[in-house]
């Protein structure tokens, strides 16, 4: 029997860690949020713009600027998620599959 909270040697934690810089990930997981909620702003001021109609004078310059910014964030998000999988190591020999069932 092993105390509380201490840990034994067989219950290490068999992932493996990324290997991508750490400066990359940050900012590959900024550019995600960025389209995303670039995304969902662009599609609420259609909806808003559609729905309600809005009589502002500065409407019409405002509601398409979401979709602009999802249109600049699409390409850095692809770049970056790219340059970060090129860092990876790819699967190969080390990887057992009797692990595959357990993540599962």
């Amino acid at each position: 029997m092993n105390a509380l909270g201490r840990r034994m040697p067989c219950s290490r934690s068999t992932r493996r860690r990324s290997p991508a810089p750490p400066r990359l990930t940050p900012a590959v997981r900024w550019a995600g949020c960025l389209l995303c909620w670039s995304l969902a702003a662009g599609m609420a001021a259609a909806a808003l713009d559609l729905l309600a109609a809005p009589q502002a004078a500065w409407w019409p310059t405002v509601w398409p600027l979401p979709w602009y910014l999802t249109g600049l964030s699409v390409p850095a998000w692809v770049i970056l998620r790219s340059r970060e999988k090129a860092t990876q190591e790819p699967p190969g020999k080390k990887t057992r599959p009797d692990h595959w069932g357990r993540a599962a």
